[in-house]
């Protein structure tokens, strides 16, 4: 593998796998971390906290975001902002793939 840049489709970055949740870390330093998802149908990572502010980008299907209890509906194409020590968790509503984006501060 090359140290040159190359342009990527992030969604073939990352595959589904049957009653599974896949991820591919794309980048992890101190400052930062970017995170490719892959979530079956019906999965899901339960409710957690996190220090810092999150960006989740859907690169495909279908999810449902709960953000402090509050339901939110995102998909392909959309964005959501989990922000920081509030308590937030994913489900596949459909197969869906997402990539993280959490910034440290």
């Amino acid at each position: 593998m090359t140290n040159e840049p190359q342009s990527q489709v992030l969604g073939a970055m990352v595959e589904y796998k049957d009653s599974s949740v896949v991820s591919r870390t794309l980048i992890d330093k101190k400052t930062g971390t970017v995170t490719l998802f892959a979530f079956d149908k019906g999965q899901g990572l339960s409710e957690h906290t996190a220090p810092f502010d999150a960006m989740v980008y859907i690169l495909d299907g279908e999810a449902e975001v709960r953000i402090s209890g509050a339901p939110f509906s995102v998909k392909k194409g959309e964005m959501l902002i989990m922000p920081a020590n509030e308590p937030h968790a994913l489900k596949a509503i459909e197969q869906f793939k997402m990539m993280l984006v959490m910034i440290r501060s």
